[in-house]
């Protein structure tokens, strides 16, 4: 996965709550492969009609947040069914973090697992962001090393999971935060093997 350390991007204000993974990724695009992209399908009941034209009063229909790296929403985004085609398809649309006051609890981890930044701020200061961003669109900085959001005239702190940051920061996944730790592992694996060595399997069979 691409390290997540200072981004700055457009950022498109979603001034909706609840936005659930069905309405993320409905289901019935699910059977799509990752190599198709679930980008183009990203919000599709919120995005177009149902002859396929944008709406033009949603946010991210519109052509000029086409190339948008964040989204700001309100609360509880990401909640619903635990499926991880929710994140594929803002990752594959090219979101890089989601700046919102609450989150979807498995929808949060499967975020930071492909490298996708869940970022938690107050409900009133996302309001004023909201505000900021639906008044005149601009680019926003998140800047995960120094937990920061930084918007014309704002200057915004956060907090995440130490483990969280520690994978974003370094593009990893599960595998490679458990590799960090080979040399204390193979230390182990060789004094348990001296201290125990019938438990080590015969080489021999």
């Amino acid at each position: 996965m691409k390290p997540f350390t200072r981004v700055t991007a457009l950022a498109c204000p979603l001034p909706i709550a609840n936005i659930d993974t069905d309405q993320l990724i409905p289901a019935r695009f699910m059977r799509r492969t990752r190599k198709e992209g679930y980008g183009p399908v990203l919000l599709h009941d919120l995005r177009f009609e149902a002859d396929g034209a944008p709406k033009p009063d949603f946010p991210l229909a519109r052509p000029e947040y086409s190339s948008a790296g964040f989204l700001v929403a309100r609360r509880n985004f990401g909640s619903g069914s635990s499926r991880e085609a929710a994140v594929y398809a803002l990752a594959d649309f090219g979101i890089r973090a989601v700046i919102a006051p609450s989150f979807g609890d498995i929808f949060a981890q499967n975020a930071v697992n492909n490298g996708l930044l869940p970022v938690r701020l107050p409900e009133d200061q996302v309001e004023q962001l909201l505000a900021s961003l639906m008044a005149e669109p601009a680019d926003i900085t998140v800047d995960l090393e120094n937990a920061r959001v930084e918007a014309p005239g704002l200057a915004l702190p956060f907090t995440l999971d130490p483990v969280w940051r520690t994978k974003l920061l370094n593009g990893w996944d599960d595998l490679d935060l458990t590799l960090s730790h080979r040399a204390e592992i193979e230390q182990f694996m060789a004094r348990d093997a001296g201290s125990r060595p019938w438990m080590m399997p015969d080489p021999s069979k």
